[in-house]
């Protein structure tokens, strides 16, 4: 069994140990899929639906 992450940071921490994210943001025009600045984004967004 899994601990349930309390905050939205430490997701995407879980996500950057994964590699599913990457642990800093290149600051590129149009943003990859692996900022993490917009996994961020999406995992506040879910868990404000979810809510």
């Amino acid at each position: 069994m899994g601990k349930k992450h309390k905050t939205p940071a430490d997701r995407v921490k879980k996500l950057m140990r994964k590699g599913k994210v990457k642990k800093k943001c290149c600051r590129s025009k149009s943003p990859c899929k692996k900022c993490p600045v917009l996994a961020l984004r999406r995992i506040k967004a879910e868990m404000k639906s979810a809510a």
